[in-house]
């Protein structure tokens, strides 16, 4: 008999992602691998996140549970189970900041005279910060002379050193970060949120979250600029490429950048 504590155990060892585990292995810990069928899982997930959407169901029990489960029919302990996802509604598809619309909240910003805001949205924009880390960034976490930025206790308890463009840092150095401090003012998401919703309205832009103009816009700009999947993924503090193609990943004129290049190579063929 092989426990689904075992299983897990094993799965971490040849690489596997752990972050959802441990409420698995507390719930089915000495289970008999070999028991647990598809619906103990699907009723596991409902009862370890009671309150939660399909979505999240989806993503922190049953994908980890059935990872677990698949490596453990690898290892030859039980037979395969298919294993499926609740119903998740789709959402509606987020469209990051873009160029022109971060240059219009940024000349706004200064217009208003706001220079923490502006700093901020252009942290989490350049760095992909989340807006609770760039909250929690004290002056002491900041390096100007190597243009760094290390964000301390992130939400995967990994402290994540990011790099700081030019441009950025001068508008950094320009606030006078101090150790103790926060280097942007701010002391919650939903400040930040707030004043990001009032320069919107004032400079007639569509509002966009912290997160799109954040992570969102990162990833995206990332990609753009022509930056490898995995290495934009770890600039921006990302375990799961999934998660960061599926959700975070967006392409711009997808078709007609695909065309160009076609028509490129065609060109070069005929010389």
């Amino acid at each position: 008999m092989h426990t689904f504590q075992e299983a897990a155990a094993a799965y971490l060892e040849h690489g596997g992602e752990g972050r959802y585990l441990p409420r698995l292995i507390a719930h089915f810990g000495a289970r008999d691998v070999t028991t647990i069928t598809p619906l103990a899982v699907r009723e596991a997930a409902i009862a370890l996140y009671p309150g939660a959407a399909p979505s999240t169901r989806n993503r922190q029990a049953i994908c980890p549970a059935r990872a677990v489960l698949y490596h453990a029919h690898e290892l030859g302990w039980r037979m395969p189970a298919r294993i499926r996802l609740f119903p998740a509604p789709k959402i509606r598809k987020t469209v990051p900041a873009g160029r022109r619309w971060l240059e219009t909240f940024i000349d706004r910003c200064d217009l208003d005279q706001l220079p923490h805001l502006a700093a901020c949205v252009l942290f989490m924009n350049l760095t992909g910060a989340r807006v609770s880390e760039a909250v929690a960034l004290l002056g002491e976490h900041v390096d100007l002379r190597a243009r760094t930025a290390l964000l301390v206790k992130t939400k995967t308890d990994v402290n994540s050193l990011r790099y700081l463009p030019d441009h950025l840092a001068e508008r950094i150095r320009d606030l006078g970060p101090r150790p103790g401090e926060r280097v942007f003012r701010f002391t919650s998401r939903f400040s930040v949120n707030e004043r990001i919703a009032a320069v919107c309205r004032r400079a007639g832009l569509p509002y966009k979250s912290s997160h799109t103009v954040g992570r969102h816009a990162f990833a995206t700009n990332a990609l753009n600029a022509g930056v490898s999947v995995r290495v934009a993924m770890d600039a921006g503090g990302w375990k799961s490429s999934s998660i960061f193609l599926e959700t975070y990943a967006h392409t711009i004129n997808a078709g007609r950048t695909v065309a160009d290049r076609f028509n490129a190579i065609h060109h070069q063929d005929q010389f």
